[in-house]
Parts: C-alpha cells; structure tokens; sequence
C-alpha cells in the first residue's frame, strides 16, 4: 500500500498567494476587484469576508466529500458556500454596517464567485481538512493582497489618501490605518473610476509577468551555470 504524500505546505503558500494568485494568475473575481476598490479600505473589507468564506468552505467541503457523490457535488458545493456567504452577509450587517452598506450586492454576489467554487472542487474535495484549510486561507489572503494594493493605488493617485473612513467601516480600532499623504491636493477623478481600475489592474499584471519572467530567467541561468 503507497504511503500518502507530505503536505507541501509551502508550496500551498506560493500558489495562493503568488503563483496561482486569483487575480493576477487565474484572472478571476475582476467584477468586485475593480467595483469596490476606489479605496484600500473598502479592498480590506470585501477581502477579509472573501477569506473568510474561502477557508471555511475549505473546511466544510473536506468535511463532507466522502458523503457526495460526482454527480451532485457542485450544487452541494455551492450551496455550502451560498450558506457561508449568508452568514457573513448577515454578520457585517449586524456588526460592520457602514462597510456592509458600501460594500453592498458584493457581499452576498461572493457566492458567484469562481475562485472560491473552483477550489473547492479542485483542491478541497480531494484533500484533508487542514490542508483545505490552508489552501482557502492563502488564496484568501492572495485575493487581499490584491484587493487593498488596487485599492490603495487607486486612492493614492485619486485623492492622496489611505485607508480613508476605515474608523467608520472597520471601527474605531482601525482609525490607525488612516492617512492623509498630500493635504489639499485636487485629486485625480480617472483613478477612482472605473477606467483607473483597469489601468491599475493592467500594470499590476504586466508587472507580475515581468517578475516572473525575471525569475525564470534567473533559474535557467542558475541551472546552466550549476556543475553536471
């Protein structure tokens, strides 16, 4: 009998974060990216309930898929995930309800989200709890990353501050996060629009494809050089 393989845990971080990120790998969740991250605030906001929903789906589907067969197993998938949404939904409107009324259709809209259905199915279903577990959290946490840096680009361009209102959406323990980097600066209208989402969406991207082109080359040189 083959003895099951280690968890590669690291390599689980590097795919959720980086490698197989939502956004800039798999290109995914780009509605709610460029609708909601006019500010790193609101990114923050979308990103925690994102992740939140990603782990415990995580956990929920490794839980079960002994129990669903092939062929209903993405109606219960989605269904599990439509649950969590609308515990978290219901959650931020009782405790977050600034953030839930900017945030809006976004929140309960989580559940058609691909990213989160797709690892369930592609990783969840086929693997233990922890790991599952670990998976959610770190493409969770990728989508973020990603989220609040747009949003942040955005806003720092647009009106010259960070994390605007966070005392009001997140509460006052967040008002540390506050910042006004240019006092009186005119603004720039285009990078809070729709447009500045896609402009900033764009060199994000062609950014990571610079860097991971560097990488490669890097490696290929390494592995050229290295003795036989």
């Amino acid at each position: 009998m083959s003895q099951p393989q280690p968890t590669d845990w690291r390599r689980i971080a590097a795919d959720g974060i980086w490698n197989n990120n939502v956004v800039l790998g798999q290109a995914l969740a780009l509605c709610p990216l460029l609708a909601v991250t006019a500010t790193a605030t609101n990114g923050l906001g979308l990103g925690l309930a994102s992740t939140l929903v990603m782990t415990l789906s995580g956990v929920l589907v490794a839980l079960v898929r002994s129990l669903v067969t092939a062929e209903v197993r993405i109606p219960v998938f989605i269904l599990v995930i439509a649950v969590l949404v609308t515990l978290v939904d219901l959650a931020m409107n009782a405790w977050l309800h600034d953030l839930h009324k900017v945030l809006g259709l976004f929140i309960p809209l989580i559940v058609t989200n691909c990213a989160i259905l797709g690892r369930a199915e592609s990783f969840a279903s086929r693997n233990p709890v922890l790991p599952s577990a670990f998976d959610g959290l770190m493409m969770g946490i990728g989508f973020t990353l990603v989220l609040v840096a747009l949003g942040a680009v955005r806003e720092i361009i647009g009106s010259a501050t960070l994390f605007a209102d966070a005392s009001l959406l997140l509460g006052e323990s967040m008002a540390f996060l506050e910042l006004t980097l240019i006092p009186d600066y005119p603004g720039f209208l285009l990078a809070i629009l729709p447009p500045g989402g896609f402009l900033a969406l764009g060199f994000m991207l062609a950014g990571k494809r610079l860097i991971d082109t560097r990488r490669a080359r890097i490696r290929a040189r390494g592995a050229t050089a290295a003795p036989v």
